[in-house]
């Protein structure tokens, strides 16, 4: 009997609690008071008085629904998640039926706090409602699509592993105003970044690593930063060069268009404009240079794309010139907003921001590869938490890939956006990338020498990185590891420089430093070339060797007064008369390409040496492999 009486008044007290209604016109007038000066303050933007004000209003009228939604939304203006969501639920267990219309922004605080399930039902209870308006039906269907893609992406593991920190760049960096755009240098030694400064100019500030830590910030040397905006900028992988987004300048096509300045000995150079190639008379921002300089990607809102702002590509021509931009397809554009390009030191990981592709709600940061064709892959979105409900900006990545510079404001912001930093999940990294760096030079005289360079990967030959020196001779050329590449540097006059790095199956720890002597093209000058191949025990030349028999078709066209003769060596495993034979035969067929490829046959001569004249001890096999070589004399 005490048990079913215990039952009764159960289910009363249930009954009683689904039939109570919220009454507005009930609640006690100064709570109201002090609701009305909190909604003041709001318009003012001071949310943090709102809420003060809110507060005393509930102490006062406890069941005071109105007041707990307004809480809840202002702490949701100022992002704070958590406490938003606390107090939409002290709304809604007020009076489930008066709090049915704000399911929607309670919704959105939970996707905030990475809650997309909670958030997909809340949003779910949302859309029952009968009478929504055309607008709030589509705000819903905008959300719940944003929340199963949310749901989804949630069940790969790499994201349920991800552990994302970002840790502030600290006092050194950061300013009580705003810091964004990062960019580095390829060895992480330098970092330039945007400054909001006077709350209406934006200046250039660089800052440089110190053991583990970075510098005071200070405003960049010489003549490019002004009393106008300059900012969203991309610094070359060396530091010499600085493209940048300059908005009402006086010479400008549009209202933002794209600069340059180089860096000299007394800073940085006046800006120039790009042009009208590459600037229109609409918006042109965000621009990102690849590693060998040669590509300029760029944010333009020009009529011809896909819709709002696009990413285009433009390429350096050897006159100095930029060539018409290309559109990246649809692939990449939408019919939103593509922005924010970052082409990594890889020279084939880009990573750009798009309000257009699927995502988790605003402007998603997502990242394509470029195939050997040069065409990307689709998008793919870099996942929660780097993904967040709110506008994600632009980033850089290191050249290992495996740390990002973001700008956000955070809870420990010292102002507005900060500059922060954080690891990158593995499975969005782009490829690891080491460099070279070093002097060309004439091997007689010492002296730089400009010259063009080429990193090529040997099995699919696609040029990875196409560099010019600089005028001294002084070059910097990217080296993405996990394949192997052929590195020539060719100058009229001169022999083919030819290296390899083998880098598939094994990754370096460092980079490398190399200066390149180059042989003037004289009597008896000779160079190894390190990119022939044959099959094994044969004279079959492996399509390998393509990029590098290429190279030494060039150079005896650049050079039609020179005969040369190649000469063919290998080790010292089995007889000396099979090694001699061998060696003769490949030295042929590399004579044989040449004719083939329009070089004279009088030009040509070819010789094997078999095991003789080793560069190196045959008891390693290390030294074996340098002993199977193919040389080319001048005569």
């Amino acid at each position: 009997m005490k048990r079913l009486l215990l039952l009764i008044l159960t289910l009363v007290t249930a009954l009683a609690g689904i039939g109570q209604q919220y009454q507005p016109e009930k609640v006690n007038a100064k709570a109201v008071k002090l609701y009305e000066q909190a909604i003041e303050a709001a318009r003012a933007d001071d949310f943090k008085k709102g809420i003060d004000l809110l507060k005393q209003a509930v102490q006062v009228s406890p069941d005071y629904a109105d007041a707990w939604l307004s809480i809840a939304g202002m702490y949701g203006e100022l992002k704070d998640y958590d406490n938003a969501i606390f107090h939409y639920e002290k709304a809604r267990a007020i009076d489930s039926m008066y709090f049915r219309d704000y399911n929607l922004p309670y919704s959105i605080n939970l996707a905030g706090k990475g809650r997309f399930a909670d958030a997909l039902a809340a949003v779910n209870k949302f859309s029952t409602i009968n009478d929504l308006n055309e607008s709030s039906l589509k705000a819903a269907a905008y959300r719940t699509r944003c929340y199963r893609f949310a749901v989804d992406e949630s069940q790969k593991p790499a994201l349920q592993q991800y552990q994302f920190q970002p840790i502030n760049l600290g006092d050194s960096v950061n300013t009580a105003v705003s810091e964004y755009f990062p960019s580095l240098t390829i060895d992480n030694e330098q970092l330039i970044f945007t400054r909001r400064v006077n709350n209406n100019n934006e200046d250039f500030f660089e800052t440089k690593k110190k053991a583990d830590h970075w510098t005071t910030a200070r405003g960049l040397t010489g003549a490019i930063n002004s009393n106008l905006n300059e900012g969203a900028q991309t610094l070359s992988q060396d530091g010499e060069w600085l493209i940048f987004t300059g908005c009402n300048f006086p010479d400008g096509l549009g209202s933002c268009d794209l600069y340059v300045s180089f860096l000299g000995a007394d800073g940085w150079s006046e800006p120039e404009n790009l042009g009208n190639r590459i600037n229109t008379e609409f918006w042109e921002s965000a621009p990102s240079l690849s590693p060998d300089k040669k590509d300029l990607y760029f944010a333009s809102r020009r009529s011809d794309g896909y819709g709002g702002s696009d990413i285009w590509v433009s390429h350096l021509q050897p006159n100095g010139r930029w060539t018409e931009p290309e559109n990246l397809g649809p692939e990449i554009n939408t019919s939103g907003d593509e922005t924010c390009p970052f082409i990594h030191a890889d020279n084939q990981t880009l990573y750009f921001v798009s309000n257009g592709l699927q995502g988790y709600g605003g402007d998603d940061l997502f990242m394509a590869r470029k195939g050997p064709k040069g065409n990307f892959s689709l998008p793919r979105n870099l996942g929660y938490p780097i993904n967040t409900i709110e506008n994600e900006g632009s980033l850089v990545i290191t050249a290992d890939g495996s740390t990002a510079y973001y700008a956000a404001d955070q809870a420990d912001s010292r102002g507005g956006l900060d500059l922060y930093t954080f690891t990158m999940r593995p499975d969005v990294r782009p490829i690891k990338t080491l460099w070279i760096r070093g002097k060309v030079f004439d091997a007689n005289t010492k002296k730089g020498l400009p010259s063009s360079m080429e990193l090529t990967d040997i099995s699919t030959r696609q040029v990875i990185s196409q560099v010019q020196t600089d005028e001294t001779g002084n070059y910097l050329i990217t080296l993405p590891v996990g394949r192997d590449y052929a590195f020539n540097v060719n100058r009229k006059g001169y022999l083919l420089f030819s290296e390899r790095f083998a880098l598939s199956e094994k990754a370096p720890d460092s980079t490398y430093h190399i200066d390149i002597p180059l042989q003037p093209i004289t009597a008896n000058a000779s160079v190894v070339l390190k990119n022939i191949f044959f099959e094994t025990n044969s004279t079959v030349l492996n399509e390998k060797s393509q990029v590098e028999l290429d190279k030494l078709v060039q150079m005896l066209k650049d050079n039609p007064s020179i005969g040369i003769q190649i000469n063919g060596y290998t080790d010292n495993i089995g007889k000396a008369a099979d090694n001699l034979k061998l060696s003769n035969g490949r030295a042929q067929s590399v004579v044989t390409y040449l004719i083939k490829n329009g070089i004279d046959a009088k030009r040509l001569k070819f010789q094997g040496f078999g095991a003789d004249k080793p560069i190196a001890d045959n008891k390693t096999e290390e030294g074996r492999a340098q002993n199977r070589r193919t040389e080319v004399i001048v005569l």
